[in-house]
């Protein structure tokens, strides 16, 4: 039996900052309060919420003077806007990358283009760079694609873990929808490089997991991606949704996980893996066990 994990599963390094600026918070303040999830992980929240970080829903929620943590898929102008001028003390996660997006939708839309983001409805990434300018329109599919009307300026960027499948269809339709299109790959290079791993591994293994919190877009969008070559596909949060069944004759497990779920959490996965292999050894005495 062989264990493949993608090189780039799980955290990527925006979140792991994110996620280490908010312990630095707890260490240094105690409390600290952040304006919803810092990443969309469960486990990891949970973590966060041992150590002194709080999640509240709004600005109001927040005691007077203490510190408030903008979460890494980034912020509103309208909030960033009322705690400046309530004079609150912002400790800012937010991922350099998505940032950057930012700033190309702006630059875009200097230049006179309606602005597009493809990317989930209602994801907290999404919702932050289209509120970067005014009346961006938001698409998540295909299907979105064609209902546009034809115009004439539009720029186009990407939330940062899209699939590239889904971008290079809804680019192909804007194509001819569009007299002047300038479109910015903005799929940030971890979710490339993750990708890229998954189809690779999905390919040679009789079994794929994708590790990821079902509230996280990024997770489930990995595992249709291996789903799409690996029928043999299933999405866990932890060590605990494995299923002993699963395994049964099976020789290459191959494992990914979404940007927000932390090493310890993969760790686990392969270790319970491990053990139940090792009841197979006992079972069958004959079974050879590689791990890599």
């Amino acid at each position: 039996m062989e264990i493949k994990i993608a090189k780039d599963a799980g955290y990527c390094f925006g979140v792991r900052d994110a996620v280490s600026i908010a312990y630095d918070a707890t260490d240094k303040f105690g409390k600290v309060y952040m304006l919803g999830s810092i990443v969309h992980n469960e486990k990891v929240v949970n973590d966060l919420e041992k150590s002194g970080a709080q999640i509240v829903d709004s600005l109001e929620d927040v005691p007077l003077d203490s510190p408030t943590l903008f979460r890494a898929h980034g912020t509103t102008e309208k909030l960033w806007k009322d705690a400046k001028e309530k004079g609150m003390n912002i400790i800012d996660a937010t991922c350099p990358l998505v940032y950057e997006i930012h700033h190309e939708v702006k630059k875009l839309c200097s230049e006179g283009r309606k602005i597009i983001v493809i990317g989930d409805h209602g994801h907290d990434e999404v919702v932050a760079i289209a509120d970067q300018v005014k009346d961006a329109i938001i698409i998540s599919s295909i299907r979105d694609a064609r209902k546009l009307r034809k115009m004439k300026k539009v720029g186009v960027v990407t939330q940062s873990t899209q699939d590239f499948k889904n971008v290079k269809g809804i680019i192909n339709i804007l194509m001819n929808k569009v007299f002047d299109l300038h479109f910015i790959n903005t799929i940030c290079y971890p979710t490339k490089r993750n990708h890229e791993q998954i189809i690779e591994i999905s390919k040679d293994s009789d079994i794929m997991l994708i590790i990821g919190s079902f509230t996280s877009a990024n997770s489930k969008r990995l595992t249709k991606l291996s789903k799409d070559i690996n029928k043999n596909t299933y999405q866990v949060t932890n060590s605990d949704d494995l299923n002993a069944l699963w395994f049964e004759n099976i020789n290459n497990i191959g494992i990914s996980a979404g940007a927000s779920t932390p090493d310890y959490l993969i760790e686990e996965v392969k270790n319970k893996i491990k053990l139940i292999y090792q009841e197979e050894l006992w079972k069958k005495g004959h079974l050879k066990l590689k791990l890599v």
